[in-house]
């Protein structure tokens, strides 16, 4: 059975859209899904967040040019059932290469075709950059379902809408006819203002079951974790946001069948 690709993205950055790639990844692979994460943003926030340096020749930038295949740039995270594709600066300099190629929208999901369907992984989570240039266009276009990391403040809520008109030209382009939008994921709730409740209720009002019961908290810990290397689970396995990251990985993993 091919693997369900999810890209998770947000054009804005600071709303722990890496955080859910790293812990839902993680939590995910906990639960036994053979989770691989393909860090696809040149700053590799999720390659370090995972206690891994960056390598030169270590990204997708080669495979994305037709020099070797996506399959061998995977490499182990420590953590069982959680592989990863590392990024590396070089992936900064895809963006205006992809432009002068004729098919410049699908050319990650050409190159992921064959792990997508290996049979090696049943989820393959890709981390954008937070902006939407080709690397997220590409990512877009790859995927199956997108899931929208959305930080609980109202300044957050206005890009939404530039995101799903841009996955919307993507279908009308040809690029990705089947990307669907797979859900909304509320992340840096903070249960002490009325502003994050507000929000999380417009949001629900508006995409209904679309947004994921499960709120991932702003706590310190989570915070602190990606610069140790690690996930919340192995800094702070007892933190509020490991037991919710627990919980949407739940959600995810009976909403997309995996």
């Amino acid at each position: 059975m091919p693997a369900t690709i999810i890209t998770i993205a947000n054009q804005k950055g600071g709303v722990g859209k890496t955080a859910t790639a790293i812990n839902l990844g993680a939590a995910l692979a906990a639960r036994g899904v053979r989770t691989l994460l393909l860090d696809m943003d040149p700053q590799a926030n999720a390659t370090s967040g995972l206690g891994l340096e960056k390598m030169a020749d270590g990204s997708i930038y080669d495979p994305l040019h037709g020099d070797g295949d996506a399959a061998e740039k995977v490499v182990p995270t420590g953590i069982k059932n959680l592989s990863i594709i590392p990024s590396e600066v070089d992936l900064a300099a895809i963006e205006i290469e992809l432009a002068q190629k004729p098919d410049y929208l699908i050319q990650l999901s050409n190159c992921l075709d064959s792990l997508k369907n290996s049979d090696k992984f049943g989820v393959i989570l890709i981390d954008c950059p937070p902006a939407l240039g080709l690397l997220s266009m590409n990512s877009l276009a790859a995927a199956d379902y997108l899931l929208i990391a959305l930080q609980c403040e109202y300044l957050a809520m206005e890009g939404l809408g530039q995101i799903l008109t841009v996955v919307d030209k993507l279908r009308e382009a040809g690029a990705s006819p089947n990307l669907e939008l797979g859900g909304i994921a509320m992340t840096m709730y903070d249960m002490r203002t009325n502003l994050s409740r507000q929000v999380v209720e417009e949001v629900r009002k508006h995409f209904g079951d679309m947004v994921f019961k499960t709120v991932i908290p702003r706590t310190i810990r989570l915070g602190e974790a990606p610069s140790f290397g690690q996930t919340i689970f192995q800094y702070d396995a007892l933190n509020p946001s490991a037991s919710a990251y627990k919980n949407l990985a739940g959600e995810v993993r009976k909403r997309f069948s995996l």
